[in-house]
């Protein structure tokens, strides 16, 4: 397999972005129908948010990795490399698979009338069904009822809290957003959630009471017991406890995320999949999951995060708090669809100064107009706004990438020196 065969499968791949977000199920359907309905062989554990969905699939995919199973792991967008959205037992698809993968159903014709995302999915079902995996814990792209992941019958269904995001698509409240994300919730199945706003809670009991879903609410149904110094949780549901998980992701949040994947596995337990706290606690030690709250430099440190929404910057900003470093530089970008304003406000009073800087995206807001909506420095590139941040901050303080994660991505594959694919914002 050579670099250009892997060039010219992304290539095509990415070609397929012209055809933009069009949600439905229909084309992925047919898709899949004419290889045999792959995902159906599946045991899937499927999760949608709009935040911490990432967290809670990294965390669910390595306690059941730890307890034995052979795991596939579908998330997106991707980081630094494509492959990173497929993975089994934790590794990426390789180059020479995707270049298979891609040239096999380009053939059959599976690709013909699908997006980008509809065919990274129906990929991801042939290798984890092809590959011999147990079970497949499966991240919702966008929303939940039409996204393309949504022709699954997952083993239990997991929604990590509801936001204000991707409103063009969604709906402009919560409940309405609430609703799209509960319908991956199946008859005769059980969902976990950790929505908050009791407007979403009253959307998620309405559609679960009328489609036969058993619900477990995290803020009604769990006790949550945080140990000291918060380095581990303990978590009760009915009969069922889970003492001392250590919280290996960083920040107040991830504990929320942490008791959602402790008690989705507590449901795979029932439904016959041998996860023992052992593994659990197991898992829960050993995951990752880059770019958030993530440490990737010294002198001055560079703390990286995807806070790409409201929500998201509200959860750095609090882990700002606890941190004593000066001064704070936050380099920042984001796509234009967003709340910019309200996700700046999040650092007021948080950082010293701001760098704006923009993800090579066509959806990115400029840097310009970034610094018209709050003062600040613009800078020509990520690298560029990545410099001027170290040199503000002296050796000292603080740099922090946030607002999207193709900037954040961007900012660690520089600090890292790593081998990158093109971002795609899909």
């Amino acid at each position: 397999m050579t670099r250009g065969a892997y060039d010219d499968a992304l290539g095509y791949l990415y070609a397929l972005s012209s055809r933009g977000v069009d949600l439905g199920l229909a084309r992925v359907e047919a898709a899949l129908a004419s290889i045999g309905n792959p995902h159906t062989s599946l045991k899937v554990v499927h999760v949608a948010g709009t935040n911490g969905k990432g967290s809670v699939s990294a965390l669910v995919e390595r306690a059941l990795r730890s307890a034995g199973y052979k795991t596939g792991l579908y998330t997106s967008p991707h980081l630094h490399r494509f492959g990173e959205r497929i993975r089994v037992d934790g590794r990426p698809i390789s180059d020479a698979a995707v270049v298979r993968r891609v040239r096999d159903l380009r053939v059959a014709g599976v690709f013909d009338s699908l997006t980008f995302f509809e065919a990274a999915t129906v990929m991801a079902f042939v290798h984890f069904a092809e590959s011999g995996c147990d079970v497949a814990v499966v991240e919702v792209g966008l929303g939940g009822r039409l996204d393309a992941t949504n022709v699954v019958d997952p083993e239990v269904s997991v929604v990590t809290n509801i936001g204000l995001d991707h409103t063009a698509w969604l709906g402009t409240t919560h409940a309405t957003i609430a609703a799209e994300k509960v319908a991956i919730a199946k008859p005769n199945r059980t969902l976990v959630h950790g929505a908050r706003q009791e407007s979403a809670r009253a959307v998620i009991a309405s559609y679960c009471r009328a489609n036969r879903v058993r619900v477990v609410d995290l803020v009604r149904d769990v006790a949550v017991e945080v140990a000291p110094r918060a380095r581990a949780i303990s978590v009760r549901w009915g009969e069922h406890a889970v003492r001392d998980v250590p919280k290996r992701l960083a920040g107040d949040h991830q504990r929320d995320n942490l008791a959602l994947a402790v008690v989705s596995l507590l449901v795979l337990r029932e439904r016959g999949f041998r996860v023992d706290d052992d593994a659990i606690r197991t898992g829960a030690s050993k995951v990752r999951w880059p770019a958030r709250l993530e440490t990737v430099s010294a002198r001055p440190r560079v703390l990286l995060d995807g806070a790409h929404n409201r929500e998201g910057c509200l959860a750095l900003a609090a882990h700002l708090r606890t941190m004593s470093l000066s001064p704070r530089v936050l380099v920042f970008g984001g796509m234009a669809d967003k709340d910019l304003a309200g996700m700046l406000a999040c650092f007021d009073g948080l950082v010293d100064r701001v760098v704006y800087v923009a993800p090579n995206l066509a959806r990115a807001e400029s840097p310009r107009r970034l610094a018209g909506i709050r003062g600040g420095d613009v800078a020509p590139s990520v690298e560029e706004g990545l410099r001027i941040a170290k040199t503000l901050a002296g050796p000292d303080g603080l740099v922090v990438g946030a607002g999207s994660l193709f900037v954040v991505a961007a900012l660690r594959a520089q600090i890292l020196g790593l081998r990158v694919d093109p971002p795609i914002a899909m």
